[in-house]
């Protein structure tokens, strides 16, 4: 089945079939672990829609927005290989008007682990997810375990603003050698893409202990012997729901969430780690 593509409002309104809709927002470039999001949004409705749109409103001055990857035939073709109804793909244009005033402000939790390291980056990821919802209006939504602070932010606004999607989590894809899949990876040479295995190597360090001084201490020590292509931006242990470091007297679930440079990609990582008894 071949998906129908929309590019505009018009498009999207004559493409719908009826029944439960998910929707799977994407920047393209596609790989297997969006491939695993398709798969559960088509488990759990009658029609899927795949947004391919590489969002400016998330990248900041002097990241990758220029390079990021832009396969869209490629992507069009797993969409059709996945059984996706329809691919929304938008101009930018179609998306924001020129005159644009109001953006979504992503608040404190906005601006601490991976906002700390990219300003209003989650003002322009959670501007651009609530206008795909009103525009596709799906009943469900499916995002990856991999941008964990992402899909905890979108669970946060869809609370806070009553928006009306069922947001559901889907676990992170791996490499056989534990590399998180990422649209990025493809831009690591082979001494950066070993240099990135750490990241991983520290999740699973930190993952197996039993307090967070211990997990904070094993996953470090694993950093610290991370090969010079390797720079660790911040190695964080956090509270899923507001992303704040957790006290040493934490039980309960945690995310073990760390971000580096492999040379000029900037990779993010993280595992759930359960605390105490």
């Amino acid at each position: 089945m071949h998906p129908i593509v929309a590019r505009n409002r018009s498009d999207l309104t004559e493409a719908r079939k009826g029944g439960t809709l998910a929707l799977v927002p994407t920047m393209g470039a596609l790989h297997e672990g969006h491939r695993s999001l398709i798969r559960l949004a088509r488990e759990r409705a009658d029609e899927v829609v795949v947004s391919v749109f590489v969002n400016p409103l998330q990248f900041g001055p002097g990241e990758d927005f220029q390079r990021y990857p832009r396969t869209f035939d490629a992507d069009l073709a797993a969409c059709r290989e996945e059984g996706v109804d329809v691919v929304f793909a938008p101009a930018a244009d179609e998306m924001y008007l020129p005159d644009r005033q109001v953006s979504v402000s992503a608040g404190g939790m906005g601006r601490i682990v991976e906002g700390a390291s990219r300003p209003g980056h989650f003002d322009g990821m959670l501007t651009v997810v609530l206008k795909l919802f009103n525009l596709v209006r799906p009943d469900l939504a499916v995002f990856g375990q991999k941008d964990a602070q992402q899909l905890s932010m979108i669970r946060r606004m869809v609370a806070d603003l009553d928006v009306p999607v069922e947001i559901v989590g889907a676990p992170t894809v791996r490499e056989p050698d534990g590399l998180a899949l990422s649209s990025r990876n493809r831009y690591l040479s082979d001494a950066e893409r070993r240099a990135a295995l750490s990241l991983s190597r520290a999740l699973r360090a930190g993952a197996g202990e039993p307090t967070p001084a211990r997990v904070r201490a094993s996953a470090a020590k694993a950093l610290a012997e991370a090969p010079p292509e390797l720079e660790v931006d911040y190695l964080a242990l956090v509270d899923p729901a507001t992303f704040l470091e957790v006290p040493d007297a934490y039980e309960g679930e945690a995310v073990l969430a760390v971000a580096a440079r492999a040379g000029a990609t900037r990779l993010i990582d993280n595992a759930v780690v359960r605390l105490g008894r």
